[in-house]
């Protein structure tokens, strides 16, 4: 019954009488997962600072614990949604949830691959990942907000789980290394990589197809990659992939035993070791399996198969890049080979990378 609700469905069941009967039938961890998108719309729409919600129980579920707002006895709701209406009141977690800052974040890269990563790990049962990039430590605009509208995009968690937020903008970012360790200097890092030629490129390619989208001008690939007859080494897509340059700032804030690196290409081909090192990692029980994974022959990459359930990644991932001149992806892979060697040292292994 309950994978044929949307989360839409389930909203429209939780505002009536019958909300109590649903949880009852359906496995919690379904609920929470509706829950937690739902939270996510109305949250990040809120105004800041949260007001607080006045004490009242619009529902006989109370008693219950089950699906409570305000204050009362037995009940210790969460204070995270606001704005409240007679038609879009707010919801808090299920019994024994709450929202919390995440113990791990996925700092990056961009096109490294983050959003397969997360989608993985999602997959654990001891993970709750949050929905969207949040940008709070990249964004100077949403940092001053404050860490608590920051929880409030968390989903909820059970106390023994560990929340995950992947903003691929924080490795790029100045500002993001010494902002996560002000919030939790024993934070669990994750930072996705792939060879930083194919990232560009990558890059370029996303950029390209969101402008087409947006009726925008485009420019070909070498237009942007060559100015003047030199490699344009300020292309932000190139910087990008200068990964020695970026990972100094985090190495000085962070022990690098608290980064962990995930080999983006491999996490492609073979996801299963990749995702086993980053349970070791993060000290969670071993629950990613290989039927947890198929390979989509249509697609060209693994999909993901959970809780009887299967789904790939967006039809955004996985486009075709454009053919790039054989001697302008030279001269990439010549300018990236000194900051390549330089990373390795600094995180005391290699890479495949060209």
């Amino acid at each position: 019954m309950c994978v044929q609700y949307g989360a839409d469905v389930l909203l429209r069941s939780l505002l009536r009488r019958q909300a109590l009967m649903f949880v009852q039938n359906c496995d919690s961890g379904f609920v929470l997962k509706m829950i937690n998108q739902m939270s996510l719309r109305w949250a990040t729409s809120l105004p800041h600072p949260v007001p607080p919600l006045p004490p009242r129980y619009p529902w006989p579920l109370a008693p219950h614990g089950l699906l409570t707002w305000g204050e009362g006895p037995g009940s210790e709701p969460l204070n995270l949604l606001a704005n409240e209406t007679e038609d879009c009141p707010p919801l808090v977690g299920p019994l024994g949830t709450s929202k919390r800052v995440p113990q791990s974040i996925i700092i990056g890269v961009r096109k490294g691959g983050t959003r397969a990563l997360l989608e993985m790990l999602d997959i654990h049962p001891d993970i709750a990942v949050a929905a969207t990039e949040v940008h709070f430590f990249d964004w100077d605009e949403n940092y001053a907000k404050g860490l608590d509208w920051y929880r409030n995009l968390m989903p909820f968690s059970l106390d023994h789980q560990i929340t995950v937020e992947k903003t691929p903008g924080y490795f790029t970012s100045p500002l993001a290394p010494e902002r996560i360790r002000q919030m939790d200097g024993s934070a669990r890092l994750l930072l996705i990589l792939r060879d930083p030629t194919e990232r560009v490129i990558s890059d370029y390619t996303q950029v390209y197809y969101n402008r087409l989208e947006s009726r925008k001008p485009v420019q070909a690939i070498e237009d942007v990659l060559v100015r003047n007859g030199a490699l344009n080494t300020r292309y932000k897509a190139i910087h990008r992939s200068l990964y020695d340059v970026h990972m100094r700032g985090w190495l000085r804030h962070f022990p690098l035993e608290q980064i962990h690196l995930v080999d983006g290409d491999t996490l492609i081909r073979d996801p299963l070791p990749e995702l086993q090192k980053v349970e070791r990692f993060l000290h969670l029980p071993p629950r990613i399996t290989a039927s947890n994974f198929y390979f989509n022959q249509t697609k060209g990459f693994y999909c993901i198969r959970s809780d009887g359930r299967e789904r790939c990644l967006h039809e955004s991932k996985g486009r075709p890049h454009p053919v790039v001149n054989g001697t302008i992806l030279q001269q990439l892979r010549s300018y990236f080979q000194e900051h390549n060697h330089n990373f390795y040292r600094m995180v005391k292994r290699s890479f495949d990378w060209h």
